[in-house]
């Protein structure tokens, strides 16, 4: 697909997969148009999965739970516009959508109508994260309201694992995911020089480094990071991030790391797990990193950019 000249080719090489084959059944005039189709494919998935007659209870939970992530990145985007962004594209996938409110979400004029819409969708526990904001709509208030949307997030996953069989391994799995996105948060902050302002979006929770850790990072440069990961799996990782921004001086860097160890670390501790209920939060993983990478790949087809220049951002 990355030597394609155009998108008919590109997608006639992956005609015979699941994914070329929905995709082949749709009408696609514009990449806007591939890009709601891609996301559609993987809510048919989740969909037809779910819809087995004798799927253990535990499965259901994990997907159920999961799929609030795009609810939050739903919510996420709506206050982006309401804060001044150009208004983006709603994912279709989630609770919101399930209940037929997303473009009722995408057209919400202030923070109080997303809160009803929560509130109609049974999402209450995530109202407390946008009261604030509603008070202040200055920009760290936007940022502390979205870190308080993924710290609820990962408490309800992390609740759901409590109640699952194998849950201990998913309980791990999440808290290495908020450890990186930790590490993320507070590799950014140190190379805009906003470390101690960050602190409010640190994401408790985490496997190896708790929220505390991760707030006597802050005030560090980012080349520092490694010496305090001593003892820890994220220890070369953070030197790949410091050593690629040192060279580059791009904090894209940080994201493009993070993100590939973060897939290759879910990936050891997931996909081995047979049948588990686990398989079914391996799947989704799976399933979104095909989706964001086919997205990437397409779109630069589309806009004639070479497919190198993305292709650190595949996740493989």
């Amino acid at each position: 697909m990355k030597a394609a000249s155009n998108l008919e080719d590109a997608l006639a090489i992956i005609r015979e997969t699941d994914i070329g084959s929905y995709l082949e059944e749709s009408a696609l005039r514009t990449f806007d148009d591939l890009d709601e189709h891609l996301w559609r494919y993987l809510a048919q998935r989740i969909r037809y999965i779910e819809s087995f007659h004798f799927l253990p209870g535990d499965v259901l939970k994990i997907s159920g739970a999961y799929v609030v992530k795009y609810d939050v990145l739903n919510i996420k985007a709506v206050l982006q516009h309401l804060s001044g962004a150009q208004r983006t594209s709603l994912i279709p996938v989630g609770v919101i959508h399930n209940n037929g409110l997303l473009e009722e979400l995408s057209n919400a004029e202030d923070v109080d109508a997303i809160i009803q819409i929560l509130i109609k969708c049974k999402m209450g526990d995530y109202v407390p994260a946008l009261e604030e904001y509603k008070i202040d709509k200055s920009s760290k208030s936007k940022f502390v309201a979205e870190a308080k949307l993924d710290g609820e997030y990962y408490k309800s996953m992390l609740n759901v694992a409590r109640r699952i069989k194998d849950g201990s391994a998913l309980a791990k799995a999440l808290g290495v995911i908020i450890d990186l996105t930790n590490l993320q948060i507070a590799s950014r902050a140190m190379i805009q020089g906003i470390g101690h302002d960050a602190a409010e979006f640190v994401i408790a929770g985490g496997y190896r480094i708790t929220d505390k850790a991760i707030g006597e990072l802050l005030p560090l440069k980012i080349a520092d990071i490694p010496a305090r990961l001593e003892d820890t799996h994220y220890q070369q990782i953070a030197i790949e991030v410091s050593a690629n921004y040192d060279k580059n001086k791009n904090i894209t860097a940080v994201d493009e790391i993070i993100d590939k160890h973060k897939f290759e670390m879910l990936k050891d501790m997931l996909s081995p797990r047979v049948l588990s209920p686990l398989v079914m939060a391996w799947y989704l993983i799976l399933k979104e990193a095909e989706v964001r990478n086919l997205r990437l790949v397409l779109k630069t087809i589309v806009d004639g950019v070479p497919v190198q220049e993305v292709e650190n951002y595949l996740v493989l």
